[in-house]
């Protein structure tokens, strides 16, 4: 079992973190003792309930504004966490859209918005913290991913090939990173999120029907599979993915 302050002293950053799994990776990462940033683009709102429900149980948490596609912003964001609680030790690259809603998902438009979010949205904090993770000898960094990044899509082409992006960026850097930092993904399948809260019925239950376990995951799962990568309980394991899909993919 994990120590129940397996975080404390620790300083994490949530891009994203305003609501669904991002929002559920923050209460977690608090929960096991460390100070909290909350990152958000727009939803300001909804970041202050979760940095108010934090600090409500005992714990340390702040907003932090910014677009993560944003060069300048992310430095921002991450000068604002470190002003707060110091250094970030934990990083978690979770803030992503998907292309469903647009007129016409596969325009290049709709392909550079998805990429320069899912894709530079992961890369700029990554490189942003690095140096200073390294030269403090510490970093954890986790990043979302998703199972469209490991199997084809072709109703989400767009979103697929940014998930797989993410995917072989967390591979190829983690040798670069290493020792000193440890990088991991967490490729979830369907999550009970605001992502699909319009989802067709039927699509819906087909993909439920595809899946072993039966059932929706919930975001608290991968919160969980996250804090794990974070923590010292992944001390041999940099450079992976792990798949959190109710067995609807599984890798070798």
């Amino acid at each position: 079992m994990p120590d129940g302050q397996e975080f404390s002293g620790r300083t994490a950053l949530v891009t994203g973190g305003s609501r669904g799994i991002g929002r559920a990776i923050c209460a977690r990462l608090a929960a096991g003792g460390a100070r909290v940033a909350i990152n958000y683009r727009k939803e300001q709102v909804a970041a202050d309930a979760v940095r108010d429900e934090i600090i409500g149980a005992g714990g340390a948490a702040v907003t932090v504004a910014g677009d993560v596609s944003d060069p300048g912003q992310v430095k921002a964001m991450i000068a604002e966490t470190e002003s707060a609680f110091g250094p970030v030790d934990l990083l978690v690259c979770n803030a992503g859209i998907s292309a469903s809603g647009e007129a016409d998902p596969l325009s290049y438009d709709t392909w550079r918005k998805v990429m320069t979010v899912n894709v530079d949205g992961v890369f700029l904090p990554v490189m942003t913290v690095k140096d200073g993770m390294l030269a403090r000898g510490f970093g954890r960094i986790v990043c979302i991913a998703s199972i469209a990044g490991l199997r084809a899509r072709p109703m989400s082409v767009t979103y697929g090939t940014s998930k797989a992006a993410v995917i072989a960026f967390v591979r190829n850097i983690s040798g670069v990173l290493a020792p000193a930092i440890r990088i991991n993904a967490v490729a979830p399948g369907l999550i009970e999120t605001d992502m699909i809260a319009n989802m067709d019925p039927k699509r819906r239950d087909g993909m439920i029907g595809g899946t072993p376990m039966g059932r929706i995951g919930e975001p608290n799962e991968i919160a969980e599979a996250a804090a794990f990568l974070l923590s010292e309980r992944a001390s041999f394991t940099t450079g992976q993915t792990l798949v959190a899909s109710g067995g609807r993919v599984t890798i070798p």
